[in-house]
């Protein structure tokens, strides 16, 4: 089984840690995201995948390789202009094994999910589907696109962001596609896979069929998101296969110097090479690779950059560090600002 996995935004609203990393880089209980997405395809049974890559796609294929250390082969489709979704995955395709009436799996690379894959698969394979969408539900779906189903299953229509939704199920950012579905998406120009490639299938009367599952989903695309996405992954309220250690309240690095009577909790994260000094407290919170808190600082759900330092007694609450920034007590943040 092959999969494309779409990771070539430029992560504009997760800066300033994106700044100098891509958004697939960003680790996530301590593992790239990107690594996350792909266990989670091995673990369904696929052995070939296709990155759909753009930005700093130089850092992506120097940290993941040709694949061999995480169990599986691994190409690169570098995007020179930006194609869109539905142009990605056109332009990844190119690298792909599988025939015509072969399914090939599609992830958006910025979701942390938990839902059933074989579930999808075997979905699509037993319809006959042209694509077979994973949807989950909302409680509020008016910032969403919905995806309305009929009573068998089958997509109906793909409707933009409204006031008042038809529905609470939307588009959750995993698909299958048969292969020849995928050779129809035009080439050499930006194509969107919601906005015209799933609207014209339905059109032309491709079937289309929707798959719902209420597993744990988060789009990492935001600050907020980020941060709780990454103490959800620790605490295992998600199945992440990729996590390198037990679920727990925090989970610490190797090559790390944490004080014993430091609290860590909420599903924090410690990097390599972090420290964490006396009686500090760290909840719900990201403290990336060379991260530095002092004594009794006090950091909830945010995140630390990089070789960012937290001086003794600094309070910091809903905050994003970047990286390298010396953060000492005196400046006491508004919650939600961002430091440079």
């Amino acid at each position: 089984m092959e999969a494309i996995v779409l990771v070539g935004g430029l992560g504009t609203r997760l800066r300033p840690l994106t700044d100098r990393l891509p958004k697939p880089m960003l680790p996530v209980a301590g593992v790239p995201l990107v690594v996350h997405q792909i266990a989670r395809a091995r673990e369904a049974g696929v052995d070939h995948v296709v990155l759909a890559t753009s930005y700093r796609a130089d850092i992506l294929a120097d940290a993941l390789g040709d694949g061999t250390r995480l169990g599986l082969r691994i190409d690169y489709a570098v995007e020179e202009e930006p194609l869109g979704t539905g142009g990605a995955i056109r332009n990844a395709a190119t690298h792909l094994r599988s025939g015509p009436e072969d399914a090939v799996l599609v992830f958006n690379g910025d979701v942390i999910d938990g839902h059933d894959i074989r579930a999808q698969m075997a979905a699509h394979v037993g319809a006959g589907a042209d694509a077979t969408l994973y949807l989950t539900t909302v409680d509020d779906a008016r910032a969403y696109g919905c995806v309305p189903t009929d009573d068998a299953g089958r997509v109906t229509a793909f409707l933009e962001k409204m006031p008042e939704p038809v529905t609470d199920q939307i588009n959750a950012g995993c698909y299958v596609f048969r292969r020849s579905v995928i050779d129809l998406i035009p080439t050499g120009r930006p194509v969107s896979v919601e906005r015209e490639t799933f609207p014209g299938l339905l059109d032309g009367g491709a079937e289309l069929l929707g798959i719902v599952d209420h597993a744990y989903w988060r789009d990492l695309g935001t600050p907020e998101s980020y941060v709780q996405g990454c103490a959800d992954v620790v605490l295992g309220l998600v199945d992440a296969p990729a996590r390198p250690g037990p679920a727990g309240e925090a989970l610490v690095l190797e090559g790390t110097d944490v004080a014993a009577d430091a609290k860590l909790t909420g599903g924090t994260c410690v990097g390599s090479g972090a420290v964490v000094g006396a009686g500090a407290v760290v909840e719900g919170s990201v403290l990336l690779d060379g991260a530095s808190l002092g004594a009794g600082a006090v950091v909830r759900t945010s995140a630390v950059g990089r070789g960012a330092s937290v001086g003794a007694g600094a309070v910091l609450e809903a905050v994003i560090v970047a990286d390298g920034v010396d953060v000492q007590a005196a400046a006491r943040p508004d919650p939600g600002s961002r430091l440079r």
